[in-house]
């Protein structure tokens, strides 16, 4: 890919003028071309004589010129930059591999690359001396970049495979056992979530048939191209990174209580390094990622279930990850219609990000963490509609306020759906599906082109509906039962404008949606629950009659005054922080009046004082 890229570049950036330069002599001093130059050479005697340069040497040549080219347009910065984050990486200096990664490469990006790409790697290849482990990993920013700000193509897609590839081989497979390397914890998160984010990209892109060029569809055809990010060698990394680390081992042996002595001996060398021990945390997120992704929600809770969901865990110090984990272990549960545990995870992590707001503004993922949690508060709104509580009035006003539309609707029944799957649509992942295309068949490419299967996110978002739909009349239901105590059933059947028979569906359906899975006790694993009574409200039908129990829930005094106080600090900081308003200028007729002796009145006038 380099060497055409860098061919075709070089050609553009020649100036015109020597490319006209010889039609212009020759028309001006009108010489004949042939008799200037001779015959020489014509009678064969030099053609085999004379070594010949070959295209493959010209284009090596050309490859290596464009590159000498490319390299003296890199500002001075940059060139100084990337020798000091090859000495850092080389020394292991953690803290200057964290200033050079969180700032250096963020600030010389927005400066000078911000709508194209680094220079590639084999152009600065020389300031590092060709170390390629640096290249590797200098590669893994450079195809992120491109996917982040640009556009990636063909080519961008299937070299970001390659050097993926070359990275997680150096750390799995390395003859000399661990490798001596260490990144900031950030960048090991940035690592596994880019690499699962390229993959999800890949997905995507590969099903849209109609926009493929020629050259792509017969890259995409060729069958030694059918490994490129396919979901097995995908997983296939992940599970390595999980097994090499011995995560799973590390969790539940911290959970026994083992001293640090035999958890050192369980986890082995590997694991006892902090580069893979993150690694393997990352990689369970990673996983259950990808297998929400394909749809797949039940083992996606299935492979993290060691972990805990708390403020303890070593995968909060990262906040991008702390926010993904809870978001896509919220959104399994509503998919598993675990409503009580996906608000209760949604609570969690969104009061988490309202406390650490401030902080936030410093990382330069604000802005995806921001994107993330609206999302989660348009599924708490589908919980809660789903699942009325009252576990947070703070979230839920929130809610209010940002879909406040869609919040109102999603209690209206059959009415509400189209709230329902604009939220849904809105706050669920970007669903892939593992299937490609029939690239290597023309006929039945042709015919997947005039009628695609439904993407996968539709797929999802009508069995989603399923579910609601089953519990539409549960809201009508719900607002005639808190009427009464006792009801009689056809009485209530009159209200609903339906026979007793359909009535009494309704009432299994409120049933049925006022029961469900949920973690209420101390259970380890995410999976792990018991059956209870989400609502507010019973009901019992004894012969023809209905008896209604409800369940009054008190003000929450203690979340009520910690709001107001914190209001009230929030309105007396804005006081003190205010300007002190001005004092009104006065004239100098006003001075005078002010300065001259009050005079008494009488009532035959004025007298003096």
């Amino acid at each position: 890919m380099e060497g055409g890229r860098w061919q075709s570049r070089a050609i553009m950036s020649q100036p015109r003028a020597s490319l006209w330069a010889t039609e212009e002599i020759d028309e001006d001093l009108q010489v004949d071309v042939h008799l200037a130059i001779g015959n020489y050479g014509q009678n064969g005697l030099y053609d085999d004589a004379q070594p010949r340069i070959d295209e493959a040497t010209l284009v090596a040549v050309q490859h290596q010129m464009a590159q000498q080219a490319a390299f003296a347009q890199i500002p001075d910065a940059v060139k100084r930059f990337i020798v000091h984050f090859h000495q850092a990486v080389l020394e292991n200096n953690l803290a200057e591999i964290t200033v050079a990664y969180d700032s250096g490469w963020n600030r010389l990006t927005e400066k000078h690359y911000s709508k194209t790409e680094w220079p590639e790697a084999e152009v600065i290849a020389p300031l590092v001396n060709d170390d390629q482990l640096f290249l590797i990993l200098y590669r893994e920013l450079y195809y992120r970049h491109v996917y982040s700000r640009l556009q990636p193509d063909i080519d961008d897609r299937f070299h970001s495979y390659e050097n993926s590839c070359e990275l997680f081989n150096y750390l799995l497979n390395s003859e000399d056992g661990p490798v001596p390397l260490q990144l900031p914890e950030q960048w090991l998160w940035d690592i596994v979530d880019e690499f699962i984010y390229q993959f999800q990209s890949f997905y995507v892109w590969r099903a849209r048939v109609k926009t493929k060029t020629e050259e792509e569809l017969g890259m995409l055809a060729d069958g030694s191209q059918a490994q490129v990010w396919s979901a097995y060698s995908v997983l296939n990394v992940l599970y390595s990174l999980i097994q090499k680390s011995k995560i799973n081992e590390f969790i539940v042996a911290k959970q026994q209580g083992k001293s640090e002595a035999e958890i050192a001996e369980i986890v082995g060398d590997y694991g006892s390094l902090p580069l893979y021990h993150m690694l393997g945390y990352f990689s369970l997120i990673g996983l259950l990622r990808v297998h929400v992704l394909l749809g797949d929600f039940t083992l996606a809770l299935k492979v993290v279930e060691n972990v805990e969901l708390n403020q303890k865990n070593p995968f909060t110090r990262v906040t991008a990850c702390h926010v993904a984990t809870y978001y896509y272990v919220g959104f399994c549960y509503i998919m598993l219609r675990r409503y009580p545990d996906a608000i209760r995870v949604f609570v969690q992590i969104l009061n988490f990000i309202l406390r650490m707001r401030q902080y936030h503004t410093r990382s330069y993922q604000y802005d995806q963490i921001n994107k993330t949690a609206d999302r989660m508060y348009a599924l708490f709104a589908i919980c809660n509609a789903l699942s009325p509580s009252r576990l947070d009035d703070n979230i839920l006003n929130i809610v209010k306020d940002r879909y406040g539309d869609q919040f109102a609707k999603l209690s209206r029944g059959d009415e509400g759906l189209p709230a329902f799957e604009e939220l849904f649509l809105y706050a669920c992942p970007k669903f892939i599906s593992a299937n490609p295309p029939p690239y290597e068949d023309q006929e039945q490419l042709a015919a997947y082109a005039e009628d695609p299967p439904p993407e996968p996110a539709q797929h999802h978002l009508a069995l989603f509906l399923a579910d609601v739909r089953a519990q539409a009349a549960v809201p009508t239901l719900r607002s005639f039962l808190k009427l009464y105590t006792s009801l009689d059933a056809a009485k209530l059947a009159g209200f609903l404008d339906a026979d007793e028979e359909e009535m009494v569906q309704q009432m299994m359906a409120v049933k049925a949606a006022s029961r469900s899975v949920s973690r209420v006790g101390n259970e380890q694993n995410l999976l792990d629950g018991q059956m209870i009574s989400t609502s507010d409200m019973d009901f019992v039908i004894n012969e023809n009659m209905v008896h209604i129990s409800e369940v009054t829930v008190g003000r929450r005094f203690a979340g009520w005054f910690i709001r107001n106080t914190e209001h009230a600090q929030r309105v007396l900081d804005g006081v003190k922080n205010s300007p002190l308003p001005l004092a009104p200028q006065t004239t100098a007729s006003e001075v005078e009046s002010k300065a001259a002796p009050a005079q008494k009145k009488v009532a035959w006038g004025m007298s003096k004082a």
